[in-house]
């Protein structure tokens, strides 16, 4: 089998970030299935290309012996502000357009596309009309719904046009894929789509990434080396610092609580880093500290190292209908989970009894459950196990890359 898969944010070996198409690609190659991957060539929280690829429109290389990918020119423009990264999303429709087309060799099977951005459904209709194959469209979020509640989008132009192009993209989908229960429930209810249209294949724990780390990785000397105390209650927060994560908050809540044990660990990047970063020296905190990106198995440390995982973002209505995906790092880790995300998230947390659900932007409920944790320690351990075993049996990823790809073969 041959999938053609289009994903803008596909990472590179060692990238930080979402790696949910480079772990599920990687199971379906093990099972024989040759994939080719249309992606873009700026990484979604970087500030530009890398110096590789400066001057360049297509690079060709392979991820593994069976994943080609095809690296396609991105606006410089992507992170500069929102025209820009229209721009940066525009400029990745064309050239993977054209990489399609000109770039790739030989028959599909079919084109798999994976969202957001919305726009590469463009290129995936234009795809599968010219190769003659069927598209499956990702939703691993809500757009425009998304934009327009964190404000990115205000122009009511473009509101209308983005909302006339979700319907046509998941008009002609031969199949819509939802990474969340609420996710299929919007898109029955609310976008009048088919119900043998939709199937549900969420993000997950890749434990194949944990296990060996699980039994051998020494937790308390790699703590030490980053000068936190055993006493001391360390948050991690792992993801983007973009506008949806409103990570101010949790500058708020380390301002509050700077005289008890508690140190915060922010590890990645994004729009807003560079004035979270004012914000603390401004305010003359010591207790939140912040990491630049590091590959996905320096990013386990990490965790391993920590008390609490944070899954935070910011407190609208359509991330009600969201799974973060750190979640699942952290429940692999076996680490419970500060869930600062109302509706599916918490439910989940809730469910798998792994960590406490926190009302995102409220100070006080943020020092209500840090100071529970403070005198209940033996509550991490506890938590964090459930969380481990809940995801074990329900958020496996080898069961649920099997299971996506028997949905591929049968169309």
């Amino acid at each position: 089998m041959r999938i053609l898969l289009i994903h803008q944010y596909f990472l590179e070996k060692n990238d930080s970030g979402g790696s949910r198409f480079n772990e599920m690609t990687r199971v379906w190659g093990d099972q024989g299935v040759d994939i080719t991957v249309l992606a873009g060539m700026i990484h979604a929280n970087a500030s530009g290309k890398a110096e590789k690829y400066k001057g360049k429109y297509f690079v060709k290389d392979r991820y593994d012996e069976k994943i080609e990918v095809i690296r396609c020119h991105v606006s410089e423009s992507y992170n500069v502000n929102f025209l820009g990264r229209l721009w940066g999303y525009f400029s990745f429709v064309f050239f993977g357009l054209w990489a399609g087309v000109f770039k790739t060799k030989g028959k599909y099977d079919l084109i798999l596309v994976t969202s957001p951005p919305l726009f590469v459904g463009i290129t995936a209709f234009l795809l599968s009309k010219i190769k003659r194959i069927p598209y499956v469209f990702e939703i691993r979020d809500l757009w425009p719904e998304s934009a327009i509640d964190t404000g990115v989008v205000t122009n009511k132009a473009i509101i209308r046009i983005s909302y006339w192009l979700e319907a046509f993209v998941y008009k002609h989908a031969r199949l819509i894929n939802v990474l969340t229960p609420a996710f299929r429930d919007t898109l029955l209810t609310k976008k009048n789509v088919p119900a043998e249209k939709v199937i549900y294949i969420p993000n997950a724990a890749d434990f194949s990434l944990t296990e060996e780390l699980l039994k051998t990785f020494d937790a308390k000397a790699f703590r030490k080396d980053l000068g936190i105390s055993e006493e001391t209650l360390l948050i991690t927060y792992v993801g983007a610092h973009g506008v949806a994560n409103h990570l101010i908050q949790l500058v708020e809540v380390a301002e509050e609580i700077k005289d008890k044990p508690v140190v915060f660990l922010l590890i990645g990047d994004g729009m807003q880093k560079k004035m979270l970063k004012e914000e603390v020296a401004k305010r003359g905190l010591t207790n939140i500290r912040f990491i630049d990106p590091v590959p996905k198995k320096e990013v386990f440390k990490y965790i391993l190292a920590s008390d609490l995982g944070a899954s935070v973002l910011k407190k609208v209505d359509t991330f009600k209908t969201v799974y973060s995906n750190k979640t699942f790092d952290y429940m692999a880790c076996k680490k419970p989970i500060l869930m600062a995300i109302d509706g599916v998230s918490r439910q989940l947390v809730e469910e798998a009894k792994a960590g406490v659900y926190v009302e995102p932007e409220n100070v006080g409920d943020y020092l209500e459950k840090i100071n529970h944790y403070l005198n209940n320690r033996s509550e991490l351990d506890k938590q964090g196990l459930s969380g481990y075993e809940f995801a074990l049996t329900s958020f496996d990823r080898e069961k649920l890359a099997a299971q996506y790809l028997t949905h591929l073969k049968q169309i």
